[in-house]
């Protein structure tokens, strides 16, 4: 929620960047930099500034503009592509995403890996030619489907992108494994109703899961704030403020995967650096 602390916060964050929102604090630079790839010790010596990447990437993927329509201000367009591929070949973006996730849970007094998550999806339109896509029935979009986990406090944990027409349970049962891998303390899953299928319990149960379905409140008209659920519904409103994100305008699944990573590595990164 915006309140007048908040807005007070945000704008002595801004002064403290470059010339837009989005460029990245000094504070915020020095928890980055040392994740990034160090200068070759043969060939031509680097002259790219590796921080001014990171800005035009950022502002892509907060803005929504196309790499061709990068502000004068960054690097050539072709460079900042060239890097953000590199970049996504090395999981950068993602192990940044996941150190942050570790570093403010326990800025918070958590300890770093979580043991509960809340599952959920979201369909978005896929319109670049030649993506990966699919017809989702029940939301009438031909698109893609966003499954993740997140925490208790909205924090994203994992995604799984797919063709809008799988089900949210299959593609719940994708993640699972890689869960358990990535946050081995997780126990406690909770998701809604979608979720209640046969092949995902006993999937769980082989994972030593526990899926507890929140279910609606049938019996009460009207809008019904539901326990767990409204958390992940805030991290889907947190990534679509990232107007890249609003629909899925890449052709690679793992380039979609990373604008994902960016937006909320980003986020986190904010607030670690300046709580």
């Amino acid at each position: 929620m915006w309140t007048a602390s908040s807005r007070g916060r945000m704008a002595e964050i801004e002064k403290k960047t470059r010339r837009y929102p989005t460029d990245l604090t000094d504070e915020e630079w020095s928890q980055v930099e040392p994740l990034l790839p160090k200068p070759g010790t043969t060939g031509r010596q680097r002259r790219i500034d590796l921080r001014e990447v990171l800005n035009a990437i950022r502002y892509l993927a907060r803005t929504g503009c196309g790499w061709r329509m990068l502000p004068v201000h960054f690097p050539p367009w072709q460079t900042v592509y060239w890097w953000f591929r590199r970049f996504v070949r090395l999981f950068l973006f993602s192990t940044i995403h996941g150190l942050a996730v570790m570093i403010d849970r326990e800025r918070v007094g958590r300890e770093a890996s979580p043991s509960a998550g809340i599952l959920d999806s979201q369909t978005v339109k896929a319109p670049a030619p030649g993506a990966e896509r699919s017809f989702d029935g029940a939301k009438k979009i031909v698109g893609r489907k966003r499954h993740i986990a997140v925490d208790t406090d909205g924090r994203l944990l994992m995604i799984n992108l797919t063709p809008a027409g799988i089900s949210d349970s299959a593609g719940a049962q994708m993640i699972l494994g890689a869960i358990r891998k990535r946050w081995p303390w997780i126990k406690h899953l909770f998701a809604d109703s979608a979720y209640d299928r046969g092949k995902l319990m006993n999937k769980a149960a082989y994972l030593d899961f526990v899926v507890e379905v929140v279910r609606r409140i049938a019996a009460e008209p009207g809008f019904k704030v539901l326990p767990r659920r409204w958390i992940v519904e805030r991290t889907f409103g947190w990534m679509t403020r990232w107007r890249r994100l609003v629909r899925d305008y890449e052709a690679r699944l793992d380039v979609s995967e990373a604008m994902v990573h960016v937006a909320m590595g980003g986020l986190l990164l904010r607030r670690i650096a300046h709580p």
